[in-house]
Order: structure tokens, then sequence, then C-alpha cells
């Protein structure tokens, strides 16, 4: 028997064995009553993966804003430094003696305070 003849037969057994509204009659329940399951789901899913990402994402930018100079910082990039100069979208980092670089203030990951306070975006 090929794969399509058996789909059919599959099809064609399951729809015989539903069973069948008489004729004549209606259903009882309302029409809207079949999205308050996608409803709920998307209820789910706003509280489970789109709040906490918003909630982590205003941390993060908290933290960007209170960078300062003398911060420690890892990047997303995995580079390593010290905040010797802010601008209005970038951050000057001392990785080395007389080694300077400016990187984006969204590529900072992870920003450790002078005071010892580690503050990250993980």
């Amino acid at each position: 028997m090929n794969m399509i003849a058996w789909l059919t037969a599959g099809i064609n057994n399951t729809l015989l064995m539903a069973p069948s509204v008489p004729s004549g009659t209606q259903s009882t329940a309302p029409g809207w009553t079949s999205f308050v399951p996608m409803i709920l789901m998307m209820v789910v899913f706003y509280f489970l993966l789109i709040r906490p990402q918003q909630v982590k994402a205003k941390e993060h930018e908290k933290v960007l804003d209170s960078l300062e100079t003398g911060d420690e910082v890892v990047t997303t990039g995995g580079i390593l430094g010290v905040v010797t100069n802010r601008k209005e979208k970038t951050v000057v980092i001392k990785v080395a003696d007389n080694v300077r670089i400016e990187v984006l203030r969204s590529a900072i990951q992870t920003v450790k305070k002078p005071d010892g306070k580690t503050s990250s975006n993980q």
C-alpha cells in the first residue's frame, strides 16, 4: 500500500469515527468561546516570556546609564577593561597600557563598580 493511500484511509477512518451532530440542531455554545483557549495561551506567553525579558532589558539599561569612569566592564565579545571615557552612545575602554578601544554601550554585558558590586545582563 503506498503512502498516499495509507494516509487517505487513515483520514477517512478518523472522519467516520467522529461524532456527528444531528441535522437541524445547533450548538448551544456561543461562537466566541472557541477563542478563549487562544487568549489564555497569549496571556501565559506574555507573563512567562515577554514580561521577564522587558524587566531584564530595563535593568540592563539602568546599569548602562550608571556607567562611570573607573568601572570595570566585560563586553559581549569577552573583552575586559576599565571605562576611561563615556560618550552618548559609546564608551572608551582601557584594555592594556596605551591600548584603548571604543565600543557601543549596548555591547557592555557586565559592570563591576569600584566598591565591589557587580551588575550583569545574563
